[in-house]
């Protein structure tokens, strides 16, 4: 989803808060990569980028899913497991040709194909309800944990998440805290940064809990479970994942603030070269 800008003449969105909106939307970068010889440069080079498509994105994940569930979940068309099948093999069709096509093969791409399995296997094994509940709390919650255990490694999986040279220009930022003595200062307040990380997905596994149990009531592998499951992944969307979204972009201003203030750089400064060249 691309910064927006505002509409009326001679007006535009203020640049932090842009440039922020740009940032959020690239794809979750994963760790540095090592050193490659020739022949992986090589296949890297040949390999088709990724682009965000956050349209395409909903449509496949909720929209196509949720309209198959509602609309074929009866005996005379498809039924209610021929429905489910069909609305889980969208976002797992998806998801699958998004990790082949652009190798990105990361740990969090990994548990929402999971999660869509195991939503497979609670309908079409006929489980109690109430697993699915439990499920759609454990894959944020498990992200959650990881996040949060982290902060006694080395490495915080906010570096992998945001704080890397995918999304920010680490080097020249870390060249200015060295310089002005602000590291250390820069440390504690990243850490602070990935607690609050990990609360987002803990907000997002315990609204996941509570709208499963809420709309879904109905035994699995039936009509009614069906749309009540398309009833919950509609809903998801405005009550879970644009206000982790908007937290996300909170901690992404904390993250801008905190490089600013210790480190005198702009918005532009510390974002990375490739996003520059864009401006």
């Amino acid at each position: 989803m691309p910064a927006t800008r505002s509409s009326a003449p001679g007006r535009r969105t203020p640049e932090p808060l842009c440039g922020i909106v740009a940032l959020l939307t690239k794809p979750l970068a994963g760790t540095p990569r090592l050193p490659m010889d020739k022949t992986q440069s090589m296949t890297d080079a040949s390999r088709p980028t990724h682009k965000p498509r956050p349209l395409v994105d909903l449509a496949v994940s909720i929209l196509l899913p949720s309209l198959v569930l509602m609309k074929l979940s009866s005996p005379e068309r498809l039924g209610a497991d021929g429905a489910l099948a069909l609305a889980l093999a969208f976002p797992l069709g998806w998801g699958a040709f998004e990790l082949l096509r652009y190798r990105k093969f990361n740990f969090i791409a990994l548990l929402g194909l999971a999660s869509v399995l195991l939503t497979g296997g609670i309908g079409l094994l006929q489980l109690d309800s109430r697993w699915l509940a439990v499920k759609e709390a454990t894959i944020p919650g498990i992200i959650g944990l990881a996040v949060l255990f982290s902060t006694r490694t080395s490495k915080p999986l906010i570096y992998s998440l945001l704080y890397n040279r995918n999304v920010l220009d680490v080097e020249r930022i870390q060249q200015q805290l060295d310089a002005r003595g602000q590291t250390a200062a820069f440390e504690r307040r990243l850490l602070k940064a990935t607690w609050w990380l990990s609360g987002t997905f803990f907000f997002s596994a315990a609204m996941n809990y509570i709208l499963a149990r809420w709309l879904v009531t109905s035994p699995a592998g039936s009509e009614a479970f069906n749309a009540e499951l398309a009833h919950m992944n509609l809903l998801s969307y405005p009550m879970i994942a644009i206000p982790s979204m908007l937290m996300m972009m909170a901690i992404l201003y904390y993250l801008w603030r905190t490089i600013h203030d210790l480190t005198g750089l702009s918005l532009e400064e510390i974002m990375a070269a490739h996003h520059r060249d864009k401006h």
